[in-house]
């Protein structure tokens, strides 16, 4: 099979560079802390706007929530959800669209509609249909470490490993190529509260893979363990950044984030501090 030529870098101008900021478009009733924010066309094309203003590099929209104890919806109903929002933002923003998606019937709709990157939960190991999907039209992949059941014993970032040596196989025998791929060590999901701090803690062996890496922790109920357990998600923005400035230090590429503008903000500092060339 011929592989396609990688588009990452010419999507993302400087990834690698300074850290990118992907602002969360949630077109859902129940994501845990926007559902039903967005859920209309109007509501969806002005957020995008706004996110985009702050210096979003890229747009992730999704149309299932993951949250714990989510509750599933069809093929047909996400699409329902996300592709009207696809279909307007694409032609009009400025930068890309990611589509937040394990299945691959939504991916090859969200696509065709005008997405340009595919960011599966499942790490392609869902359905790995959707490697062969982002693959037939040239899309990047940001392939998320994700468990079924919390097994604390576990050494999370061995087991983090083994599931990326799975996913990068799926990747590449369905042709995308290695600098196309992203990697997101999936904080918030399968993990007990200390093997999300874990996770974190032990970045640079997920970066030491040689793949740009992705870290969202935009406030999860992690941060409300901190801090207050009865913090409204929309009130852990400064966890949020705390948590973010710290994967960058570590060597996240690109932070997934509600509040963009403060994001960049902060990110100009370690840029400046950890990338500028002496």
């Amino acid at each position: 099979m011929t592989s396609s030529p990688p588009i990452l870098k010419a999507l993302l101008p400087g990834l690698g560079e300074r850290v990118l900021v992907m602002g969360i478009l949630n077109v859902t009733p129940d994501s845990f802390s926007d559902g039903g924010r967005f859920e209309n066309v109007e509501a969806a094309r002005s957020q995008a706007d706004a996110l985009v203003a702050e210096g979003a590099a890229l747009v992730d929209i999704g149309g299932e929530s993951t949250r714990p104890g989510h509750t599933p919806v069809s093929a047909e109903e996400e699409q329902a959800r996300i592709l009207p929002v696809i279909r307007d933002l694409a032609p009009r923003l400025a930068v890309p669209i990611s589509v937040d998606t394990y299945k691959a019937s939504t991916a090859d709709a969200a696509l065709a509609a005008g997405a340009r990157i595919v960011n599966d939960v499942w790490g392609l190991q869902r359905e790995p249909d959707i490697a062969r999907v982002a693959a037939a039209h040239g899309a990047p992949v940001m392939v998320m470490h994700n468990r079924e059941t919390i097994d604390p014993a576990i050494d999370i970032v061995a087991d983090m490993l083994r599931f990326f040596e799975r996913s990068l196989d799926i990747a590449r025998r369905a042709g995308i190529p290695d600098a196309d791929i992203v990697l997101d060590p999936g904080i918030g999901f399968g993990k007990s509260w200390a093997q999300h701090l874990e996770a974190l803690r032990r970045l640079p062996e997920l970066k030491a893979l040689g793949f740009p890496v992705l870290v969202g922790v935009s406030r999860k109920s992690m941060l409300g363990r901190l801090h207050d357990a009865e913090t409204k998600p929309v009130d852990r923005l400064i966890g949020s950044l705390s948590s973010h400035v710290l994967a960058a230090t570590l060597g996240a590429d690109i932070v997934r984030v509600h509040d963009v503008a403060p994001h960049v903000d902060a990110l100009r500092v370690v840029d400046a501090v950890m990338r500028t060339a002496s």
